[in-house]
C-alpha cells in the first residue's frame, strides 16, 4: 500500500500594483527634436533666405555679364580678370586694408582705455551716464552722422578749424587733402563704432574676479603692470570677439567715406564696398560688381580664419 502525501501548498505571492507605463525614450526624443526644430526654423529660414541665397547668387552672377536691361550672358572668369586689371579696384582694396588697420586699432584702444577708467572707483550713477553717452552714437544712422561731421570738418566754415584757430593753427583741409581725408574718415568711423567694443570690454572686466586683482596687488603688480600681466590675459577672449567684429565691419565700410568725401580726393578714400555700389548701380555692371563682392567675402573669411588661428597662442580662457 503506497503512502501518497499531498505536496505542501506554495505560499501565495502578493499581487503587486500595476506599474505605470514609462514614456518611451524614442517618442520623447522625437518630440524634443520636433520642438527644437520649430524654435530654430525661423532663424534657419532667415539665414538661408538672407545669407546663403545671396552669397550663392553673387557667386553665380559673378560668372555672367548683366546690365539688368539685356539678358545675362555667360562670361566665365573674365569678370575676375577685369577686376584684377582695374587699378581703381586694386586701390580700393588697399585703402580698405589701411582703413581697417588704423580704425580697428584706434577703436579697440579707445574702448579699452575708457572701459578700464570706468571700471575704477566711480559713483554708479556717473558710470551709467558715461556708458549711455559712449554707446549713443552707435544707435544713430551712420549717414546722418557723416552729414553732420562733413559740416564740422569743413575747411572754410567748420567748427573744428574754428576751434583750432584759437590756438593759432591754420585751417586744415580735412576733406580735400589726400593725406587728411583718410584720417578724417577713420576718426568719424571710430567715434561712432567704439561704443560696441566699449560695452564688450565693460562686460569682460566685470567677469574678472576681484580676488585675482587683489592677489596681484599683494605680489606687487599695480597700475600698468597689473593690466598688462593680469587684466589683458584674462580679457583676451573679449578682445578676440571685439577684434573679429571690428575687422568685419571695417572691411565693409561705406557710409562714412561715401558721404564725407565720395571716395576722394582722387581715389584716396574709395573703399571696396563703394566700388561695388558704383559698378553695380551707376555703371550697371552687375557681374563685375558681384566678382568684387566675392573677392571681398573671401578676404573677410581669410582674415577671420587667421585671427582664430592666432588666437590659439594669445587667447587665454579661465
Amino acid at each position: 500500500m503506497t503512502n501518497t502525501q499531498t505536496p505542501p501548498a506554495r505560499a501565495a505571492r502578493p499581487k503587486s500594483a500595476p506599474a505605470e507605463a514609462a514614456p518611451r525614450p524614442a517618442v520623447r526624443d522625437r518630440g524634443t527634436r520636433l520642438l527644437a526644430t520649430l524654435f530654430l526654423a525661423p532663424t534657419i529660414v532667415g539665414i538661408v533666405l538672407f545669407t546663403v541665397v545671396p552669397i550663392v547668387g553673387s557667386v553665380v552672377l559673378s560668372l555672367f555679364h548683366w546690365n539688368v536691361i539685356d539678358s545675362p550672358s555667360y562670361a566665365g572668369l573674365s569678370n575676375y580678370g577685369e577686376v584684377f586689371g582695374d587699378s581703381t579696384v586694386l586701390v580700393s582694396f588697399r585703402n580698405t586694408l589701411v582703413f581697417m588697420v588704423f580704425a580697428v586699432a584706434l577703436q579697440l584702444l579707445i574702448a579699452l582705455a575708457l572701459a578700464l577708467t570706468l571700471n575704477g572707483r566711480m559713483p554708479v550713477w556717473l558710470r551709467s551716464v558715461f556708458r549711455s553717452a559712449f554707446f549713443f552714437p552707435l544707435v544713430l544712422s551712420a549717414a546722418s552722422i557723416s552729414v553732420v561731421m562733413k559740416y564740422l570738418f569743413n575747411q572754410d566754415f567748420g567748427v573744428i578749424n574754428w576751434l583750432l584757430g584759437f590756438v593759432g593753427i591754420a585751417p586744415v583741409p580735412w576733406l580735400t587733402s589726400e593725406n587728411a581725408a583718410m584720417t578724417t574718415v577713420v576718426l568719424v568711423y571710430v567715434w561712432q563704432q567704439f561704443g560696441f567694443s566699449f560695452l564688450l570690454f565693460v562686460g569682460g572686466l566685470n567677469n574678472i574676479p576681484k580676488e585675482i586683482h587683489e592677489a596681484a596687488a599683494l605680489d606687487g603688480a599695480t597700475g600698468l603692470r597689473k593690466h598688462l600681466t593680469v587684466t589683458l590675459p584674462l580679457l583676451s577672449p573679449t578682445l578676440l570677439v571685439a577684434s573679429v567684429v571690428g575687422i568685419i565691419n571695417a572691411l565693409q565700410v561705406f557710409e562714412q567715406p561715401y558721404v564725407l568725401t565720395n571716395g576722394g580726393p582722387g581715389d584716396s578714400t574709395r573703399t571696396v564696398v563703394m566700388v561695388i555700389y558704383e559698378t553695380a548701380f551707376e555703371q550697371l555692371r552687375f557681374g563685375e560688381a558681384s566678382a568684387v563682392g566675392v573677392l571681398l567675402f573671401v578676404l573677410i573669411m581669410a582674415v577671420t580664419a587667421l585671427q582664430f588661428r592666432l588666437s590659439r597662442r594669445f587667447v587665454h580662457y579661465q
